[in-house]
């Protein structure tokens, strides 16, 4: 009995328990093992899809930001010449606006300097209508007695032209 006592010597149980443990490699290489490496295969490539689609998508989304950046910087740039052809318009405008306020008061000016002219140009000969008259008066009562009518219209041209040149010297001014 010293031999069937010693536990490193093999047994019924040992062959019987390396027989099912063969059998449940077996089994496990058959059937257990080929599906788990499927399913894990099958893990690796759609993680190996998924990183490449987050590499896509990161790529896509880097195309985007530049494609934003460039589409802002061409808007900036066309805001840049809407203001100043804005700014541009707004000058003319104002140039053209002032040159028409010119024009119209350099004819307010010519006009009120004729309408000035015609006044006393008016002016000028009604007086030199009633100088006559009061000239002729003004003699007679100086020298006292009547004047002939040569005299009287020497008298009359002299002051028509006094008066016409005092007008004149006013309007040059």
């Amino acid at each position: 009995m010293i031999a069937t006592s010693i536990f490193l010597l093999p047994n019924g149980t040992f062959v019987v328990e390396l027989l099912v443990v063969a059998v449940i490699l077996f089994l496990m290489t058959k059937y257990i093992l080929p599906p788990l490496n499927r399913a894990m295969e099958g893990r690796q490539e759609k993680i190996r899809s998924a990183l490449a689609a987050a590499d896509a998508a990161r790529a896509e989304a880097a195309a985007a930001d530049d494609e934003r950046a460039k589409v802002l910087v061409e808007a900036r740039e066309q805001a840049r010449v809407i203001v100043a052809g804005a700014q541009e318009t707004s000058d003319r405008l104002k140039a053209e606006a002032g040159g028409r306020a010119q024009v119209e008061y350099d004819r307010i000016v010519a006009t009120a300097q004729s309408e000035v002219i015609a006044a006393r140009q008016h002016a000028v000969d009604e007086a030199s209508g009633r100088i006559g008259e009061i000239v002729f008066d003004l003699v007679a009562k100086i020298v006292g007695r009547e004047v002939d009518q040569s005299t009287h219209d020497d008298l009359v041209r002299e002051a028509v032209a006094a008066l016409n040149a005092e007008a004149t010297k006013g309007s040059n001014h």
